[in-house]
């Protein structure tokens, strides 16, 4: 009784330090960035879009695709528009895919 109750408390033990490391693994592959849209353009059929962004700590220029519906509703909205200092979340691969995209006064 002893010896299944410590390996299922072993194998949980080992699948949550499993988990851990491999949340580890894909939050390396991230990055963020501030700083204002120098060009957005929305591509025609109103799926995808990309955004040049200005890193306010660097000053070099990000260019993030963006495919997710709601921040592309903000873009048809005009409710993120060019000059908007945005705080984005993105995976580094090539094309730089945004995680998260989100003006910084709010909204």
């Amino acid at each position: 009784m002893k010896s299944k109750f410590s390996a299922i408390l072993f194998s949980m033990l080992f699948a949550i330090v499993g988990l851990v490391s491999v949340s580890n693994v894909s939050a390396a592959d991230q990055a963020m960035i501030v700083g204002p849209i120098t060009r957005l353009t929305v591509a025609a059929d109103g799926k995808s879009a990309v955004a040049i962004l200005k890193d306010n700590k660097t000053g070099e220029d990000v260019t993030i695709t963006i495919t997710d519906d709601l921040t592309l509703d903000k873009f048809k909205d005009h409710r993120i528009v060019e000059g908007d200092e945005i705080r984005a979340r993105y995976m580094k691969a090539d094309p730089h895919t945004s995680q998260s995209f989100k003006k910084t006064a709010g909204c």
